[in-house]
C-alpha cells in the first residue's frame, strides 16, 4: 500500500475547501475528468461585465483529498483575475499553495487547471459567437 503524506494545508483544504458551491447564472462551465483516476471536477465562474475579472467561482470535485484540494486552490487563485490572468496559473502555482503534494497526485493540480481553462473556453465561445 501506498503512504501519501498530504501537508496540513493539503488536509486543510480538503476538509474544509471555501469554493465548494454553485455559481448563479454562472457565465462559463468547464467539466474534465481522469479515466484513469476516477476524478471529475466541474468548475463555474461568473465575470465581473466592465473589468472582465471573476467576480465569482466555485467547484464540485468528485475525486481524492488532494484533488479537492487543487480545485480549491485553483479557485482560490482565478478569482479576482482577469481571463488572461488566469490562464496563467500553472501546477506549480497549486502544490505551491497546498505546501506540496506527493508526485503521484500532481496529476490532480493539472485536472483543475483544465476545467478552469475549459471554463474560460466555453465563455469565450460564448462572446465569439461559437
Amino acid at each position: 500500500m501506498i503512504q501519501l503524506n498530504y501537508t496540513k494545508e493539503l488536509l486543510k483544504r480538503f476538509q474544509n475547501p471555501k469554493f465548494v458551491k454553485d455559481v448563479k447564472n454562472p457565465d462559463a462551465v468547464g467539466e474534465v475528468g481522469n479515466v484513469a483516476c476516477g476524478d471529475v471536477m466541474h468548475l463555474e465562474f461568473k465575470l465581473d461585465k466592465k473589468t472582465k475579472v471573476i467576480k465569482d467561482i466555485g467547484f464540485k470535485t468528485f475525486g481524492c483529498g488532494a484533488a479537492i484540494a487543487a480545485s480549491d486552490v485553483v479557485c482560490e487563485l482565478a478569482k479576482g483575475k482577469t481571463l488572461e490572468q488566469a490562464k496563467k496559473i500553472k501546477k506549480e502555482d497549486i502544490v505551491k499553495a497546498l505546501g506540496g503534494m506527493p508526485r503521484i497526485k500532481v496529476h490532480c493540480s493539472i485536472l483543475g487547471i483544465e476545467a478552469l481553462g475549459k471554463a474560460i473556453k466555453n465563455y469565450e465561445g460564448k462572446i465569439n459567437g461559437k
